[in-house]
């Protein structure tokens, strides 16, 4: 899987899902968590997307803002989830 495919899947996700990210125009880099933008049952509607969308599990010490702080930390964070399932 193409990390920009990753990011760009992760991006229409949030824009659909928080109206004020379209309204703000958020970009990949943008603090959501910082801003308000994604609270706590946010992250668990992102955390439900990304177990669903791209088939991995996230744990409970995974869950901090430097793996979901911004669209691309979220991208980051899947691309090393999958990495890492994928090792034998």
């Amino acid at each position: 899987m193409d990390a920009m495919n990753t990011l760009e899947r992760i991006r229409i996700f949030i824009v659909e899902h928080i109206p004020q990210a379209r309204q703000l125009n958020v970009q990949n880099e943008d603090e959501l968590i910082e801003t308000g933008l994604l609270d706590s049952l946010g992250i668990l509607d992102v955390v439900t997307y990304l177990e669903e969308e791209f088939g991995l599990t996230v744990s409970d010490e995974e869950l901090t803002p430097e793996n979901f702080q911004s669209i691309s930390t979220m991208a980051s964070y899947v691309q090393m989830k999958k990495e890492a399932n994928s090792i034998p």
